[in-house]
């Protein structure tokens, strides 16, 4: 029976030094740094943005305050006309005439404030505020 107790009492002590240890070596240990994740995209301002595709050609669309949108070609030739917004955490570009309105799901914004956008069909663009 005083064996039985002696290796209790053992045991016990064991590990209360163990917890001790540990608790010592976590307080030593250096505090994880957590990297905030970037912000969500709150939708596209209006502006002028350079709009970088797939194959590196680049476009431009002008995002106007009264809700508009134009979209210019390569060469500077307008191409798409229409109504801008913010609609469900997506940037929705409604185009005139009978062609479908299309939405694009945003990254988050890079520093220079550029960001991915991505279509329903899973075409992904880079766009970039131009600089004034």
């Amino acid at each position: 029976m005083k064996k039985l107790l002696l290796l209790a009492a053992l045991t016990a002590l064991s590990a209360c030094s163990q917890k001790a240890e540990e608790s010592k070596n976590a307080a030593a240990a250096p505090a994880e740094t957590a990297t905030p994740a970037p912000a969500a995209n709150p939708g596209t301002a209006p502006g002028s943005y350079d709009v970088k595709l797939a194959n590196g050609t680049v476009a431009s669309t002008v995002i106007k305050a009264d809700g508009s949108y134009e979209d210019i070609d390569p060469k500077g030739k307008t191409v798409k006309k229409g109504k801008f917004a913010h609609k469900d955490g997506k940037d929705c570009f409604d185009p005139d005439g009978d062609e479908a309105e299309e939405c694009w799901a945003l990254s988050p914004v890079a520093a220079d404030g550029s960001f991915t956008a991505t279509s329903s069909d899973g075409t992904t663009v880079t766009v970039t505020p131009k600089k004034s």
